[in-house]
C-alpha cells in the first residue's frame, strides 16, 4: 500500500490543488494529512489563495481516501466543513506489518523521540 503525506495546507487553495495533483500522479491509495487543513491561525499571515471553504470542497472529493489528524490550527468548527475526521490528535495505521504513528507533532515535548 502506498501513502502520500501532506501537512500545513492552512486553507490555501493553490497548495490544495498541488497536493491533489501530486496525489493523483503518485498512485497512492491514501492521502495522509498531518494537520492544519483549513485555518491559518492567528500567528500566521493569510496564505496565498486563502479559501478554506473551497479547500474543504476539493478535499471532500477524495474524503474516502483521506486519513487526517488534528493540527494546532484545526478546530471543531473546521470539522463541520470536512467529510473526513480531523479532530483526533493522533492516529495509528497498520501498514504491511508496520505500525505508523501519525501526529502533527505540536502536542509532543520538543525533546521526546518516538521509538
Amino acid at each position: 500500500m502506498k501513502l502520500m503525506f501532506a501537512s500545513d495546507i492552512h486553507g490555501s487553495l493553490p497548495a490544495t490543488e498541488r497536493v491533489l495533483e501530486l496525489f493523483a500522479q503518485s498512485g497512492a491509495q491514501w492521502l495522509v494529512i498531518l494537520g492544519d487543513v483549513l485555518n491559518h491561525g492567528p500567528r500566521n499571515a493569510l496564505p496565498e489563495g486563502y479559501a478554506p471553504a473551497k479547500v474543504a470542497e476539493r478535499l471532500n472529493e477524495v474524503a474516502h481516501k483521506v486519513i487526517a489528524v488534528r493540527g494546532n490550527c484545526d478546530s471543531e468548527v473546521d470539522q463541520m466543513l470536512l467529510h473526513f475526521p480531523i479532530t483526533a490528535p493522533w492516529q495509528q495505521v497498520l501498514l504491511e506489518k508496520q505500525r505508523l504513528f501519525l501526529t502533527h507533532g505540536h502536542l509532543l515535548a520538543r525533546k521526546i523521540y518516538l521509538l
